[in-house]
């Protein structure tokens, strides 16, 4: 396994060899080694499929940068307080809505202007950068094109291919491909560095379709196992038509729970800290106005939290609707004896049942129902109406 700060990324050797250079020419510019900046650049695009760990690598590069000694060691104060997300001079953008406001870039891109304060770098990470609203992506585009000189844009797109973000921007990047590691890569790691153990780790690994963070969330909490199992009963649990609505019910549920759990203590934790931080708690004469403007600012937040929840239940139900077209999938590969290995392989069992009722075709109409829900939800669809329509779909072949 890779050593240092690297050894977050899983499964991704190439990246690592890419990057690892890139840092130590960055230390030597920073030293005034300027002949030897040739594998460094001001802007970079990590693309990958879901779960490669494009965020991993982006906060991991962002932490060589700030180390202290040029190479990502893992143990100086610039590495260790990057990887935790509290170097003042990373700024990680993390959409917690449907978007990224040209106001949040605006800001974003003002700070990112003045030099480093602590740390060698200044480093703006942006997640999900396929979700710049055109305002944004065009006040990114600025700062990218004219970077100060001690500023480096990481922007993630969430798929192979970069296409999302406009070519404009994705022109002045320097693009790094993430793989999907490998299950033997998944296992290992949730062992050696979790400390899970190791049938489970396996079968995390074996069943999590190549996404790290899922692997980890499989082996370590039994309410992520539940709602896997619930989710794969669902291709065979479809005998009435008054189980449509049961699993369909089923499934929407499962998203607001999870939501919900996620949300309500972070959201009641950000409201007192807002109303504190503004005097809207405080007592005494002439301060109604501050209550007012707290009371606004925490509808403000309100609103903030309500736009994030709603990206919680997406990503919720997006997680359960790749299962439900893994599971199609293995059914096709079962169906057509091509030998690939299977999703989902601890369903064996119910794939070769499905396999013997379902023909090629319908088992196809399924995956393709599964898919274009997915899509339906991604363009603002009512998740009901979504689901339904695919669970009608399923049942019907």
């Amino acid at each position: 396994m890779t050593s240092g700060v690297w050894s977050q990324l899983v499964g991704q050797e190439p990246a690592v060899e890419v990057l690892s250079a890139a840092a130590a020419s960055a230390a030597k510019l920073v030293d005034g080694e300027t002949k030897a900046a040739g594998a460094m650049t001001h802007a970079w695009l990590f693309t990958g499929p879901p779960g490669s760990g494009r965020s991993v690598s982006a906060r991991t590069f962002a932490a060589a940068l700030q180390c202290i000694i040029g190479v990502g060691c893992g143990e100086c104060p610039g590495c260790r307080t990057a990887l935790a997300g509290t170097h003042a001079d990373v700024k990680l953008v993390v959409p917690e809505g449907l978007s990224i406001s040209v106001a949040e870039m605006r800001a974003l891109v003002q700070a990112a202007a003045r030099r480093p304060t602590t740390g060698r770098w200044q480093v703006v990470i942006i997640e999900d950068a396929d979700r710049l609203t055109e305002g944004a992506a065009n006040a990114l585009l600025k700062a990218v094109e004219e970077p100060p000189e001690r500023t480096v844009f990481v922007l993630c797109a969430p798929s192979d291919h970069p296409e999302d973000i406009s070519v404009t921007i994705r022109s002045r990047c320097r693009l790094v491909n993430l793989r999907t590691p490998s299950a033997a890569a998944i296992a290992e790691v949730l062992i050696e560095r979790d400390g899970v153990p190791p049938e489970r780790a396996q079968w995390a690994a074996s069943v999590c379709g190549g996404h790290v963070g899922r692997a980890r969330r499989l082996a370590t909490d039994e309410n992520a196992r539940e709602r896997r199992e619930s989710v794969l009963r669902i291709p065979l649990g479809l005998r009435t038509p008054s189980d449509v609505f049961t699993c369909a019910d089923g499934l929407i549920k499962v998203a607001e729970a999870d939501a919900s759990e996620e949300s309500k203590v972070r959201d009641e934790s950000e409201k007192s800290e807002l109303r504190t931080a503004m005097g809207g708690d405080a007592t005494g004469k002439g301060l109604g106005g501050a209550k007012r403007a707290a009371e606004a600012a925490v509808k403000a937040l309100e609103k903030k939290q309500k736009s994030r929840s709603t990206r919680t239940q997406r990503n919720t139900l997006d997680l359960a609707l790749i299962d439900l077209a893994g599971f199609y999938r293995d059914v096709l590969v079962t169906l057509s004896r091509s030998g690939a290995s299977l999703t989902h392989p601890d369903r064996a069992g119910d794939i070769t049942a499905a396999a013997r009722q379902w023909s090629p075709e319908s088992t196809l109409r399924r995956l393709e129902a599964v898919l274009e829900c997915r899509e339906a939800i991604e363009w603002n669809v009512k998740p009901r109406i979504a689901i339904e329509a695919m669970v009608t779909t399923l049942r019907q072949g």
